[in-house]
């Protein structure tokens, strides 16, 4: 039965009822009225439900409903000192450093100390389920500062919780933890300065709504780290891959692509500020796909093109201008700025992409290729779109094509029915291929995923931690040997900064993405200087580098000269 017919016998009832009740006849029509009134109105589940929840402390943006108004003064933040905490991956620090360019522009102001903050935003990851335990055990600490402040009658402090956490536990953030105050999805940080208007009110805000078109392409991020010379920038957002395991097409939403002409603009910007190199970000950033009105009338029509031997469980994109000619574009443009990207899926590296790659010395010989298993069934499971074999086979393709390349790699251990057999097959991958570096790490289930809905976490988990000291074993024994493989190369390097053991020596990283340590001091200005002519090494320089040491995780040179991309890879 539905709520209008419910209703409607209720009011019939009650007139009958009141029809016979002596002291009710004399009783004014404005009754009855008000009686018919309720055919109109809410049943008593939405009544009690209302009530439960709470509605009327906690606003939810939703499509269906109007934005309330908020006078312009109100969005402005009058000043209001911002904390800003970054946890995850790389894309989480661009997008704080997108948030912190609209709060900018709303009068708000940034504070590196806790103590002195008018609002703490934490951007957060919920990739796997310890780095959602970190952001609960952070936020009992600020539960108790905001409590301290109100009983002291200090200034009241502001909490939001931002990102992909956000978009996945939505209202339990403010049910569960009650001193949260603004929660704001993938999606949503254009609305920050409302929602925090709203909270500063007492209300809870909330807005998690995904959309199919939010790039921020016409938000130009603010670095939170001034002095570094290398910059995020997003390309993409979003992914369409659908791996059972994986939380993010549900907390990012579905894939799309940044205009070229957007990009080139951002990146032409940092290489006038002193960026000396850039990281291409995206969930999955070689599935890029340029679609504006002006990349579509150059861009051929013809499907997506994939590595050999992979699928995938979306149908075939048509049209629109792909990673390939991104690449070309950015390396043509700033041909003195290396360039890196990140988090590609190994199905987008058809040849074009591959030889874009080989043709342009900016362009990093480093590509992270994930794996996730070594096994072909587990990898059906997880739906990665491909097999060992066809793997195997993109790194011969790849290190044909590119022959100094180094490899990453993310590793998967005890997903869903894995045994002892199959997992045998991803320790032997590692020692197959071989990475300088590998994100390793022990199944998380998370909800809403198809393994989810599908599996079981049936592998024990002092299980999965065996498996995954066991990984670990392997790459390190590679990674050590890979390594030694640069003694007495001499590789180009960009300093970055102090090394974290000593204030004697810089830190930087090579082509490979290998990190260097040297000496820090003076020396020759150029290949062919004298050797009286000196200059300091600095962060932001490109450096020749000896390498004299190694092992499973740095390598240790001797500078030689300052240098430039071009007269790096000049020929002599």
């Amino acid at each position: 039965m539905n709520t209008l017919a419910r209703n409607s016998i209720l009011v019939r009832l009650g007139r009958r009822l009141l029809s016979n009740s002596p002291c009710v006849r004399s009783a004014s029509s404005s009754t009855l009225k008000k009686l018919d009134q309720l055919k109109e109105g809410p049943s008593l589940q939405d009544f009690l439900r209302g009530t439960t929840e709470n509605e009327s402390s906690v606003y939810i943006a939703d499509r269906a409903n109007p934005i309330p108004y908020i006078s312009p003064e109100t969005l402005r933040g009058q000043k209001r000192k911002v904390f800003l905490e970054v946890y995850g991956c790389q894309m989480n620090t661009n997008d704080t450093e997108i948030v912190w360019s609209i709060l900018k522009a709303h009068e708000y102001q940034r504070t590196v100390n806790l103590k002195e903050a008018d609002i703490v935003l934490m951007m957060t990851c919920a990739i796997r389920e310890g780095a959602e335990d970190t952001v609960w055990n952070r936020l009992k600490h600020l539960r108790l500062m905001k409590r301290k402040r109100d009983a002291n009658g200090e200034k009241p402090l502001q909490i939001g919780v931002l990102g992909c956490m956000a978009e996945r536990l939505k209202k339990q953030l403010v049910e569960k933890e009650h001193s949260v105050d603004v929660v704001a999805g993938p999606d949503a940080y254009k609305d920050l300065p409302r929602l925090l208007a709203i909270g500063q009110k007492g209300q809870k805000a909330i807005n998690v709504l995904l959309s199919l078109d939010e790039t921020y392409a016409d938000v130009v991020p603010v670095k939170l780290d001034r002095k570094s010379k290398t910059a995020f920038v997003s390309i993409m957002r979003g992914c369409d891959n659908m791996c059972s395991y994986c939380i993010v097409p549900f907390t990012r939403g579905k894939e799309r692509s940044r205009p070229i002409k957007s990009i080139r603009a951002e990146v032409l910007q940092l290489e006038n500020e002193g960026i000396r190199e850039i990281t291409l970000l995206g969930q999955n950033v070689n599935s890029y796909r340029d679609t504006s009105d002006g990349a579509l009338e150059d861009a051929p029509k013809e499907a997506t093109l994939l590595a050999p031997g992979f699928r995938t469980v979306y149908k075939s994109k048509v049209g629109g201008l792909r990673f390939a000619e991104l690449l070309t574009e950015l390396a043509e443009a700033v041909p003195e700025m290396r360039i890196r990207f990140t988090s590609p899926h190994p199905k987008d590296f058809p040849g074009d992409v591959l030889e874009t790659i080989a043709k342009y010395p900016n362009i990093c010989n480093s590509l992270h290729l994930p794996a996730q298993s070594g096994n072909s069934q587990v990898l059906d499971r997880m739906r990665r779109g491909y097999t060992r074999d066809a793997y195997l086979n993109l790194v011969k393709e790849v290190r044909r094509i590119i022959p100094n390349v180094t490899l990453s790699s993310d590793f998967i251990c005890g997903f869903c029915g894995e045994t002892e057999t199959e997992f045998a097959d991803t320790v032997s991958l590692i020692e197959a291929v071989g990475y300088h570096t590998a994100f390793l790490f022990a199944y998380s289930m998370r909800e809403k995923t198809t393994a989810h809905r599908r599996y079981l976490d049936d592998v024990p988990e002092e299980v999965k931690q065996d498996r995954l000291r066991r990984m670990i074993a392997a790459f390190r024994r590679e990674a050590e040997r890979l390594n030694s493989l640069f003694m007495d190369r001499t590789e180009l390097v960009l300093i970055e900064g102090y090394s974290k053991r000593s204030r004697t020596d810089l830190a930087g990283r090579n082509d490979g993405n290998v990190k260097v340590i040297m000496p820090a001091g003076r020396i020759r200005s150029e290949r062919e200087a004298d050797h009286d002519d000196l200059r300091p090494l600095g962060v932001g320089d490109y450096v020749a580098v000896r390498i004299l040491g190694s092992n499973s995780q740095i390598l240790k040179g001797e500078p030689l000269h300052h240098t430039t991309i071009r007269d790096f890879y000049a020929p002599r």
